[in-house]
């Protein structure tokens, strides 16, 4: 699923036109990053919580060359499944006939 999916579908179950159903999603990935570059989490009940996790400088190794390579230090996007998230994409798991 894309961008463009996710925007024809919220255009089509709220009944909007399909230039408000992108600025709606457009909004709300906006704000997801805003948050996040502000070190805040965002928490999405029932979906998951997005986080910003600090990464240490390291030594890495090329797998290529096996050559030693620093990795700096950086921030990276950590994203946790809910509980109601997990179960929804396990639901072949759990329904028994």
């Amino acid at each position: 699923m894309t961008k463009q999916d996710i925007i024809n579908h919220v255009s089509n179950q709220a009944s909007l036109p399909r230039a408000k159903a992108e600025e709606a999603v457009e909004t709300v990935i906006d704000l997801i990053k805003e948050s996040l570059s502000q070190g805040e989490a965002v928490i999405l009940r029932r979906f998951g919580t997005f986080q910003v996790k600090q990464k240490n400088k390291r030594v890495g190794r090329n797998p290529k060359t096996g050559e030693e390579a620093e990795i700096s230090a950086r921030k990276v996007v950590r994203f946790k499944s809910g509980k109601h998230f997990k179960s929804a994409v396990n639901l072949d798991d759990k329904v028994e006939d």
